[in-house]
């Protein structure tokens, strides 16, 4: 596998961490983050669910199918 560069977020998240590296910290920066993309996965399916693009239907379908296949059935694809 080819190494790849940081992304700017991941070189942020690094500084971030350079100035305080004790396990407390790490904790509250991992729940901060949590915190902040559960809100913008429940908007985003807010905003769904209010344009009819998912329902409760859709929602019994994902329960049973297994997302980590891709469409062609190759596994993180």
């Amino acid at each position: 596998m080819a190494a790849n560069a940081l992304t700017p977020a991941q070189q942020h998240l690094l500084k971030l961490f350079s100035y305080n590296d004790s396990d407390e910290y790490a904790l509250e920066i991992q729940e901060v983050l949590t915190r902040y993309f559960q809100e913008r996965l429940d908007k985003e399916a807010d905003r769904l669910w209010d344009e009819g693009i998912l329902d409760q239907k859709r929602l019994d379908e994902l329960r049973n199918e297994d997302l980590h296949k891709s469409r062609n059935g190759q596994v993180g694809a």
